[in-house]
């Protein structure tokens, strides 16, 4: 914990790195001191609703804010919205949102729970989730929780006002989201709320019930939004522009060399953790080149999320298929035996159990699944259709193709980026 003024101020300056706003910066720095005062750590919660299985670039932002206080001593609260995810948030919407059902949100929070520690601390990480209590409230308790806020009051929130006055519908539960929301800070009785800069009016709701509730207002640290690959839109799984932490690295470098120039500045600092000495340094080196710039981000991005040789594997794979020699390369395939092994040493090993052949055949839809190449025989049809499916370089015409067990194995190119070594045991 907090020993002295200076590592204060030192814990102040750090935190306050790559926020878009805090309300406010002087009660942060007098919560600090309080807690290096009672010798306690700081209540710090992050929520995300689990209306989405996938962690993206964009969601790991906040949660690298939430490990630095929970590198520095302090208590990390991240709070699944279970229940809050059956509703969903109406934040930036221009519709009311679809509603989950409890199987799909029970899914969702199980892969977020598993994807966060990736970033944070499982030891030193508490997970809550909220139907634990909203579950438990009565009627007369969410007429208690609603008589603390005015319509008015939720009608200057600017997409529910942009909403009603172009007539469009506003659900009473969508109402009440915001309410639910401000009542978890109550629950867990927060200092600190970390959040994007689309939640400043949820988290605004929260601080007037923490007061309503005779608590001290938390303290909101908003952190900005993260531009989509290469659009101008929110990062999200919805809108198919997203990074997902989980990613393959292969693909998870080759998503990130899809963003546009002007991205670039932003994803070094948003999404890596490099010093901004360091990125300094980059960016003077790489200023006139930016192939190579983003290609040392995505090298960054890829060794976060995994380790440094897999990010300079996943390098040299992206020059292989993509650069002068990986097309040279990939045109020779089928005659040359050299370059046959090169794409072997970047492909990923898929072994097939003998077990899932038939007449010591396989068909190659059920291939593409049982590798997971593909989701299901539907989507292998498709893409062999669509001409995406090689098999030592020939091109898989048929979807009704049977591969013959082969004790070399087969080297399978799925799409643009997907290469794998197939092995028969």
């Amino acid at each position: 914990m907090v020993t002295s003024k200076k590592e204060v101020d030192k814990q102040f300056s750090l935190l306050k790195r790559q926020t878009a706003e805090i309300i406010s910066e002087e009660e942060l720095l007098k919560k600090l001191k309080k807690a290096k005062r009672e010798k306690r750590p700081l209540r710090v919660k992050l929520g995300i609703d689990a209306s989405a299985s996938d962690v993206h670039l964009g969601t790991a932002i906040p949660l690298f804010k939430l490990k630095e206080f929970q590198d520095l001593g302090h208590e990390a609260i991240f709070l699944i919205g279970d229940f809050t995810g059956m509703i969903g948030d109406p934040s930036g919407q221009s519709k009311t949102r679809r509603s989950l059902t409890k199987e799909q949100v029970r899914k969702n929070a199980s892969s977020l729970k598993k994807q966060i520690f990736k970033i944070l601390d499982p030891q030193r990480t508490k997970v809550v989730f909220n139907s634990s209590w909203c579950n438990r409230m009565n009627f007369a308790d969410v007429i208690k929780l609603a008589s603390y806020y005015t319509v008015a009051q939720l009608l200057e929130r600017d997409d529910f006002e942009a909403r009603y006055k172009k007539g469009q519908p506003i659900g009473i539960h969508e109402f009440l989201y915001p309410l639910i929301q401000g009542y978890d800070s109550v629950v867990l009785k927060a200092d600190i709320e970390i959040c994007g800069t689309d939640q400043r009016f949820n988290t605004l709701v929260a601080r007037a019930y923490q007061q309503a509730y005779g608590q001290e207002p938390e303290v909101i640290m908003m952190m900005p939004i993260l531009e989509g690959v290469g659009t101008k839109e929110k990062m999200s799984k919805s809108s198919g522009n997203y990074i997902g932490i989980t990613d393959e690295p292969d693909d998870m470098f080759g998503k990130v060399m899809k963003i546009t120039d002007e991205q670039i500045d932003d994803y070094f600092n948003l999404c890596t953790r490099l010093s901004a000495d360091k990125i300094r340094q980059i960016d003077n080196r790489l200023k006139d080149e930016p192939k190579l710039k983003k290609e040392k981000l995505a090298y960054e991005i890829v060794k976060l999320y995994y380790d440094e040789e897999t990010a300079q594997k996943a390098r040299e794979t992206f020059e292989l298929k993509y650069g002068k020699v990986g097309r040279r390369l990939k045109k020779d395939l089928v005659q040359s035996e050299a370059a046959k092994e090169k794409m072997k040493k970047i492909a990923q090993n898929k072994k097939i159990p003998k077990s899932k052949l038939r007449d010591n055949k396989i068909w190659i839809c059920r291939l593409l699944t049982t590798i997971d190449a593909t989701g299901s025989n539907s989507e292998a049809r498709r893409l062999i259709e669509q001409k995406a499916v090689k098999v030592d370089g020939h091109l898989v015409e048929d979807v009704n193709t049977e591969l013959p067990l082969n004790k070399e194995g087969y080297l399978l190119e799925v799409g643009k980026r997907k290469i794998f070594n197939i092995l028969f045991r």
